[in-house]
């Protein structure tokens, strides 16, 4: 139902983005745009749409948390969505109000009771409860942080999209493994909205998800994880999510690590990403797409291992 949803909703919001010059032009920024011809930016709303409309009408989850995700979810669509209208004008948005909003949908989706409690003691069998202040700290770190990492790891056709569809079929694996069927629903729910949008998005791209989109893929991966992988964890397959994202996440701490040591801002666009560097070695786009996306895997699959030997 979502991957139908977002393939049918794909092409009239495109047409739509061309009569209200809601498109990405690549003369704003030659060093990282690689399309020579504008791309809308509306598919964001497809996936929006898509995912919202399938959760509605499958998952039976606690209200609460629904109305909490739902609510964040539009959080970051409408901040994404202001980003991106400013891009398309040649014109830059404040990080700040970004900062503040991905935060609050963070913080509604903890209050609303999805929360990383704590872990399990494999060599005692016993919960670890954490601190209240750790258990909100870590909740909205991680929802934040993998919200980034999606958003920064969309610069190529085909990237952001298929690294998401990657993790959200290891997040369904392992959800549906361990008998979270909610959570394995929402995964799946994601893997069709992105492999509809992928139809699209493919070499050579007939449209973008824009930072709506990539910061709406990172915002729910994080809190599949959070509802499913981090439930009942013990040490070690702790990294089973993290891993589920590897390449986004290990990307872009290096990313945010250099720009920090050479004292540029976090959130100020640049060509250091895996992609970038990986094309100035002489491989093409679809080349490097594929790498990454072949090492994504790679990392899914050492995380199923993981769980897999209950470790």
């Amino acid at each position: 139902m979502s991957f139908l949803i977002v393939l049918f909703l794909i092409p009239p919001l495109r047409k739509l983005a061309f009569r209200i010059d809601f498109v990405d032009k690549p003369k704003q920024d030659v060093e990282r745009k690689l399309h020579r011809e504008p791309i809308p930016l509306t598919a964001g709303f497809a996936i929006f749409a898509g995912i919202v409309c399938t959760n509605l009408a499958f998952i039976k989850d606690d209200w609460k948390q629904s109305l909490g995700l739902l609510g964040g979810a539009l959080l970051i669509l409408a901040i994404g969505t202001i980003d991106d209208w400013y891009k398309t004008h040649g014109k830059e948005f404040p990080a700040l109000p970004k900062f503040v909003v991905q935060l609050s949908a963070a913080v509604i989706v903890y209050y609303s009771g999805i929360v990383f409690y704590g872990f399990n003691n494999p060599f005692t069998g016993q919960d670890i409860l954490l601190p209240v202040w750790l258990q909100f700290f870590l909740t909205v770190t991680w929802i934040f942080g993998v919200t980034t990492v999606i958003n920064f790891s969309d610069g190529m056709d085909g990237l952001a999209g298929g690294l998401s569809a990657i993790a959200a079929v290891t997040l369904f694996i392992v959800a549906a493994t361990k008998g979270q069927s909610e959570s394995a629903m929402m995964a799946i729910i994601l893997v069709g909205a992105a492999l509809a949008y992928l139809r699209y998005n493919k070499p050579p791209a007939k449209v973008f998800m824009g930072d709506a989109g990539a910061t709406l893929f990172g915002f729910l991966l994080g809190v599949i994880a959070l509802d499913g992988a981090f439930k009942q964890a013990t040490v070690l397959s702790l990294l089973i999510p993290i891993l589920a994202l590897g390449v986004p996440i290990f990307d872009n701490l290096f990313v945010v690590v250099k720009r920090m040591l050479n004292g540029k801002p976090i959130y100020q666009a640049d060509a250091s990403q895996a992609h970038y560097r990986l094309l100035r070695t002489g491989l093409s786009p679809k080349q490097v797409v594929l790498f990454l996306c072949l090492i994504n895997t790679c990392f899914g699959l050492t995380s199923i291992i993981l769980l897999l030997l209950n470790v």
